[in-house]
């Protein structure tokens, strides 16, 4: 069953697509058919800056299992180090 629901973030940071790495503003996450991986239904992830155009992309294609995965380790990464170290502002 496709949702066609589609979650947007703005995000600050960047990603390597296929021509190097480009700044990354956007997240946009939906739960739909995959273009390549092997299953019926993914979380599919796409880190966009729509301002350098379509080819401006980083997708990923994932199970709900490694999502929430993801999810866990992104949490348990950011709690281990000191807060604010990652953050667009670090602490003086």
């Amino acid at each position: 069953m496709c949702t066609y629901l589609t979650e947007l973030a703005e995000i600050q940071g960047s990603g390597k697509s296929a021509t190097g790495y480009i700044p990354l503003t956007t997240a946009m996450v939906c739960v739909d058919h995959p273009q390549h991986a092997p299953f019926e239904h993914t979380v599919n992830i796409d880190f966009l800056n729509p301002d350098l155009g379509p080819s401006a992309r980083v997708a990923v294609e994932l199970t709900e299992e490694s999502a929430l995965a993801l999810i866990e380790a992104i949490r348990a990464a950011l709690a281990a180090a000191p807060p604010g170290l990652a953050s667009a502002q670090p602490p003086a």
